[in-house]
């Protein structure tokens, strides 16, 4: 998952004692009370977690994990294809084709004898290379609240030449694609990189990322501390390891879903498509039960409860669940369904929602901020999602927050052609801090998730707490959506959405790739 945590985190560390969000909108779209009650109350934790054992025996038949290109991720897809058509749903598989990539054994770094941690970059290469540690002449130690992002290897001044022999380029994360570093590594001459973190509050851990394509040299990460010893020592000499396979091009697939011919044809804004998302692929490393079993497992249980419940009679207008490919790999399947939507069709897409991490053991209750109180905001609409659900947890007696909206997860190609957005995530590797542990309970100075992009990421590391309460809110997020007559503007129009769109086509998120 790519996620906004590392900008939470931020922002929380600076602003101190949390309360449920404010609102900003002034209003948003509001559903049938009854019909978005039963909703709410047909999908239960011991649905979801049905789906997520179902997930880790999938894991546990193949190889621990259920990564895009790997048999369990095929599996997994089945297993969520085979539930939708059980409960109704115009079922398509839409196949792509995307570069794979798995870690075969841990990357390894050693400098005068020590064995220092790291974590291969995804796309990185294999090899083994010795030489001097190096880096670039920008880097920021300390950073400092007020020194900014490190721009360190974005630009090919910032690089000594290599020496002749085999040499490791050392950058600092920060403000450019981690992409764009390595091919300004490579450029002036260097074998291997090492990327260390920024050192900014919650940049401070063992940095791992996506280099987006295959490289040509291994790159690994490091943690602040680690970068900022071999800065102060020098050149020191160092042997990085790393064993790899990637290929070029693999095959995988996202499952999309439909509501019935027999209920589309009723509906009265058949135009106006809810998109609600949740990506299947696990980590190579994991079985990925929380990330991301636990939003895909709401989303399948959303949707046979949707069905089965009757709920869907009433849509005003048609929901479609997408189970995304490959988002582990830079938000692949997102990315290739919405490149790949004629005109006329993505102009139907009416707003997106998305469920990636919801049941973090130390968690905490984040929503996009898609008015842009805390961050950049999304497009127009953004900002009434955003309060759909925290208006739900205010009317619960629950605190919530914002996270950065930073295009960190599959919602990231719909707001970049303009689509409104929101959803829910209870944190990954940031760490929790008192205050919130005043709001949601559990442990401070402990990371969200433990176990974020790891093997214990399995049935033991899921709270059902997080599972109920961001359950129920997803729950009701969708049956709003759909049943609210108004839509997201209090005219019912399409005009603001129009003009948001107008506004934000053509610019593109973040992804796990910068800074």
């Amino acid at each position: 998952m790519k996620k906004a945590v590392i900008a939470a985190s931020a922002a929380i560390l600076t602003a101190g004692l949390v309360t449920a969000s404010p609102a900003v909108a002034k209003s948003g779209p509001t559903a049938p009370q009854g019909q978005a009650t039963k909703l709410t109350k047909a999908v239960t934790v011991n649905g979801i977690l049905k789906h997520l054992r179902q997930f880790q025996a999938i894991a546990n038949a193949n190889g621990g994990n259920r990564a895009s290109g790997l048999p369990g991720y095929d599996a997994s897809a089945a297993h969520v294809a085979r539930e939708l058509k059980k409960a109704g749903y115009d079922v398509t598989v839409q196949e792509f084709t995307f570069p794979f990539f798995q870690e075969l054994t841990p990357a390894t770094l050693t400098v005068g004898g020590e064995s220092i941690e790291t974590s291969v970059f995804t796309y990185s290469s294999s090899g083994s290379v010795t030489g001097p540690i190096i880096p670039t002449n920008d880097v920021q130690i300390p950073p400092g609240p007020e020194a900014g992002s490190s721009n360190s290897g974005c630009e090919a001044a910032d690089f000594d030449p290599a020496p002749a022999e085999d040499a490791i380029a050392l950058v600092q994360r920060g403000t450019c694609d981690f992409a764009v570093k390595v091919d300004n590594a490579v450029a002036a001459g260097y074998d291997a990189v090492l990327v260390f973190n920024e050192g900014q509050p919650g940049r401070t851990d063992v940095v791992a990322g996506t280099l987006g394509t295959p490289k040509t040299v291994p790159v690994s990460g490091l943690s602040f501390e680690q970068g900022a010893e071999f800065v102060a020592a020098g050149t020191p000499t160092g042997t990085l390891t790393t064993d790899v396979e990637s290929d070029l091009e693999r095959s995988t697939y996202n499952v999309i879903a439909d509501v019935p011919q027999s209920v589309l044809k009723k509906i009265k804004n058949p135009d106006q498509v809810v998109v609600v998302g949740a990506h299947i692929d696990s980590v190579a490393e994991g079985p990925g039960i929380n990330d991301n079993g636990s939003g895909s497992a709401t989303t399948l249980e959303i949707a046979k409860q949707l069905s089965s419940t009757g709920v869907y009679k009433g849509l005003q207008r048609p929901v479609r669940f997408a189970f995304w490919g490959a988002e582990e790999l830079s938000l692949l399947g997102a990315e290739h369904y919405v490149a790949n939507l004629p005109e006329d069709e993505l102009s139907r897409i009416y707003a997106n929602l998305n469920f990636d991490m919801i049941g973090s053991p130390n968690y905490a209750r984040f929503v996009y901020d898609g008015d842009g109180s805390d961050s950049d905001p999304g497009p127009a609409g953004s900002g009434e999602i955003e309060k759909v659900f925290t208006d739900y947890f205010d009317s619960k007696g629950l605190a919530s927050e914002p996270t950065a909206f930073d295009g960190r997860s599959d919602y990231g190609p719909f707001i970049a052609v303009g689509i409104p957005a929101g959803g829910l995530f209870t944190g990954a590797e940031g760490v929790k801090t008192p205050e919130q542990v005043a709001l949601y309970g559990g442990t401070a100075g402990v990371a969200y998730d433990k176990c974020y992009h790891q093997a214990c990421d399995d049935m033991t590391n899921v709270n059902v707490n997080a599972l109920n309460e961001m359950g129920d809110a997803a729950a009701f997020a969708v049956a709003t959506l759909g049943l609210s007559k108004a839509g997201l503007y209090p005219d019912g129009s399409r005009k603001a959405a129009k003009q948001g769109q107008a506004k934000v086509r053509g610019k593109v998120p973040g992804t796990l790739a910068q800074r």
